[in-house]
This record gives C-alpha cells, structure tokens and sequence, in this order.
C-alpha cells in the first residue's frame, strides 16, 4: 500500500520574484474562473485549457506547465462547487483566487532536497530558495520517498512554506499476524471514535467542537439573512477561518488515532 503526507517547510529567503510569480499565477486563476462562470455550466479541465491556455501564456506570460495546472485546478474547485450546489449548500458564484497559495509540479515546476527548493519563477528558469528543514523531516529526503505536486503557501503570520505532498510504497502487514484490529467512526458529538476487538475505546474531540461548528453556523445563518455586501465579506472571512481550523483540529485528530493504535 501507499503512504502519503504533506510535510511543512518554511522558506526562508521568500523575495519578489516568488511574490511576483504567486500574484501571476493568482491572476491567472481568476481569469479561468471568469471563463469557467461565464459558461454557465462546469466543464473538464482538457476543454477548458484549450480555451484559456493561449491567454496565460502569452498575455500572463505564465510558464507552460503552470498553464496547465491552472485550468485543471479551477475545474476541480467548480466541481466541488456543483456537488455543494447539489446538497443546496452553495449557489452558482464566480469563485475568487488570493495570491496565497501556487500548485507546482515536482521536476517540471520544482525540485527539492534536504535544504534547498529550486522553483520556475515568473522572470526564470529556476530560482533556489532556502528552506528550513526541521528535524523530523530529515527523513523524507532519505531517497525512499517519491514527490508529487506540491503548493507554496503564504500563511497567515506573512511566512511563505512549501506544503511537499510525498508518497512511499510500503509493504501490507499480512492480516494473520494482526492479533488486535480498530475501528474507527465519525460523528457529530465526537468527530471521531476508535474500539478494538479487546473492547478498548477512545473519544476524539467531543462537545467543545460541536458547540464551536454550532456558533459558526449560526454566524453564517445571520449573515447570510442580511445580504449586504459587508455580510458576504465577513461570511467568506468566516468561512475561511473555520475550514482552517478544523483542518487543523482533524489533522491533530488523526494523529491521535494513529498513535493511538500504536500503543495497542
């Protein structure tokens, strides 16, 4: 079987050039989403690249690999559009990009090792940046891990971070020498909870994350009755601040769980 991670690296030597090439690529989103809305209707991402593809890369002056991940980046976000559509969680909306965050293919956008990312920037072929490589990740650099696409991410403090999405094949532990298995279900007032066959269980995240998802749902039901322009900027502020938070609540969880089942 596969294992997957993302491991979170700072750059530390971030300049213009990145900005640059992040506020280019960000430009680029939003003009494929433009053309995507004015459709009407979603579309695959091939036939959408044939549409956009001559704009980014000769009025943009995007690279030819980046003009590529960009249409079928856009394409993924308005079919997940059309599903929150489907469960009347969402409507029919232009969706907007921030230079925040850049897709980047492993090899033809970038390469890595144990201290250096060297990226496609808007002005070059290649540029390196410093990265600060943390301890615990030393690990991921030991060749037997395969790099996939990977983002560079402007986070919240102002720091820019490669978000390196790594994949390594390891061999399936043969079912007859398990003598314990676990379970595990998610849920409402717990999000997650784990039993064994021995007949142990564990709680994971109870009423303290219900009641919050309860506030932030409140907030949007009254901000979306109002329907002014101010409403819509706070509820998309929100919004954003609470899928990073359980984003960030869910990978702590899944972390007890795993060392949860180490112990068992």
């Amino acid at each position: 079987m596969f294992l997957t991670k993302t491991v979170i690296l700072k750059i530390e030597t971030p300049d213009t050039e990145l900005v640059e090439t992040m506020q280019k690529y960000s430009e680029g989103m939003n003009h494929v989403s433009k053309v995507l809305f004015e459709n009407g209707k979603t579309m695959g991402a091939m036939k959408l690249q044939k549409l956009v593809y001559p704009h980014l890369r000769e009025n943009l002056g995007l690279k030819s690999q980046m003009s590529c991940n960009i249409p079928r980046q856009v394409a993924g976000c308005y079919k997940t559009l059309k599903e929150q559509i489907k469960t009347k969680k969402s409507h029919w909306q232009q969706v907007e990009f921030s230079p925040t965050s850049m897709t980047l293919s492993y090899k033809r956008d970038f390469t890595i090792d144990e201290n250096t990312v060297k990226i496609t920037t808007f002005n070059s072929s290649r540029k390196a940046y410093t990265i600060l490589n943390y301890n615990h990740a030393k690990q991921y650099f030991d060749g037997s891990w395969k790099y996939q696409a990977s983002k560079i991410v402007k986070h919240n403090d102002g720091n820019y971070f490669i978000h390196l999405s790594i994949e390594k094949e390891i061999p399936d532990k043969s079912i007859i020498e398990a003598s314990t298995f676990m379970g595990v279900d998610v849920g409402i007032n717990y999000l997650a909870v784990a039993s064994t066959t021995d007949k142990k269980c564990k709680f994971f995240a109870g009423g303290k994350i219900k009641n919050l998802r309860n506030h932030y749902k409140s907030m949007r039901t009254r901000l979306q009755s109002k329907g002014t322009l101010s409403a819509k900027r706070i509820l998309k502020y929100i919004s954003g601040k609470e899928k990073r938070l359980m984003r960030d609540i869910n990978h702590k969880i899944s972390k007890e769980i795993g060392n949860y089942s180490a112990y068992l």
